[in-house]
């Protein structure tokens, strides 16, 4: 018995897909890049056995369009422009961009083409590969664990309620689709948490829930549109200012939110002036301390006389609910606060979990890193141009 596809929607990703995307069609749309997919944590699962439907999901992936009614709910948002709704008018994922090859025991997946044309293939993959892992166990028993712990979540923030109020209210938001467990339990996840916190829930990065449950989608950049600028005409030293100026330029006031952790926090600051301050709504922890990280965008707001009630920071890495409501706790009565939440909501089954990604690793045949607060996040297949940008940066290698 086939099973039925996985993706059955363009829609069914991220929205800074949709945001970076635009951003680079207007911008560098001759750009070359490569993506690559890897695995956080090899030999959880022999990868390589999904090989063959990882291929047949992208064949059906390449075979999908935008339709028309989703058209147009994109291009009611402003920041969405009506050249870019032409682009995905005609778009369709192209198979000789993406290749698939077992090596030894795991998945190699590389999409290689124009940018415009493999940047949105990410978000895809992931969520391919991950729920092709899971349909390989029963479904009964873990979405049934599914739903109770997703019971104890909501009992857990009704809870939280009765607290006394602080100055800034507790917002969360989705942002599981990469690592879900399925599209099926995401969208039971997301439309139980609208029903039942509203006062908390405020929206979800997956456009395609956002669309069909009355969500706001949420999203801005991720550490991709940053490296990009590595390899564009611009000094490797400016490469940070020259992507948050092209999305000034671009966006004019609307997705305020910027990525710190391309290079790190410290260097993220030096660059992130009175200018930027001003112009951008607040900052998207992603690596690192996350207490440590908020202290120090407060303090750089106050550096810069800035009064941090007026900006917002966003939490994402790798949350749950407890450790987002400890955080609440410590940041609330001094700024404006956001949480997204991955995979503690959409695959929190009970069951062995893959941590996969897929980074951009190429722009114009030219290296481009993410050097991550983090350990075990930094990625760059070139170690001559890691250790060429901690020097340009100023970044100190990691203690052995």
């Amino acid at each position: 018995m086939t099973s039925a596809p996985v993706i059955t929607s363009l829609l069914d990703t991220d929205l800074y897909k949709f945001t970076m995307w635009q951003a680079m069609l207007h911008r560098f749309p001759q750009t070359q890049a490569e993506y690559s997919f890897h695995s956080r944590r090899p030999g959880v699962y022999p990868l390589a056995e999904l090989k063959d439907e990882v291929e047949r999901e992208l064949d059906h992936l390449c075979g999908l369009s935008f339709r028309a009614d989703e058209l147009a709910w994109l291009g009611a948002w402003r920041f969405i422009k009506s050249d870019f709704i032409d682009f995905l008018r005609i778009f369709r994922f192209q198979r000789d961009f993406i290749t698939v090859r077992a090596v030894g025991s795991e998945l190699e997946i590389v999409a290689r083409g124009p940018q415009v044309h493999v940047m949105a293939f990410e978000i895809f993959v992931l969520a391919i590969v991950n729920e092709l892992y899971f349909r390989r166990f029963p479904a009964a028993p873990a979405q049934a664990e599914g739903r109770r712990r997703l019971a104890a979540k909501i009992e857990q923030l009704r809870e939280f309620e009765r607290e006394p109020p602080r100055r800034h209210p507790f917002e969360m938001f989705d942002f599981g689709l990469r690592r879900r467990w399925s599209g099926a339990w995401q969208r039971e996840v997301v439309d139980a948490l609208r029903r039942e916190l509203p006062q908390f829930f405020k929206g979800t990065s997956n456009v395609l829930l956002a669309k069909d449950l009355g969500l706001v989608p949420i999203g801005t950049m991720a550490h991709e549109y940053l490296q990009s600028f590595q390899a564009l005409d611009v000094r490797l030293r400016d490469s940070q200012r020259a992507a948050l100026e092209s999305w000034v330029q671009e966006y004019r006031g609307d997705l305020g939110i910027a990525l710190t952790d391309v290079i790190g926090m410290d260097a993220f600051l030096a660059d992130f002036d009175l200018y930027f301050a001003k112009l951008f709504d607040g900052l998207r922890h992603d690596s690192g301390d996350p207490v440590v990280w908020g202290e120090k965008a407060l303090a750089h707001y106050e550096k810069l006389r800035i009064d941090a009630h007026t900006k917002r920071l966003v939490f994402s890495d790798g949350l749950d609910i407890a450790t987002a409501l400890q955080l609440y706790r410590h940041f609330a009565d001094r700024t404006q606060l956001g949480f997204g939440i991955g995979t503690h909501l959409s695959n929190d089954m009970g069951q062995k979990q893959l941590h996969i990604v897929m980074k951009l690793t190429r722009v114009n045949d030219q290296p481009v890193a993410k050097l991550s607060d983090s350990p075990g996040k930094t990625m760059c297949d070139d170690q001559t141009f890691l250790a060429y940008l901690r020097q340009v940066f100023g970044v100190k290698p990691p203690t052995p």
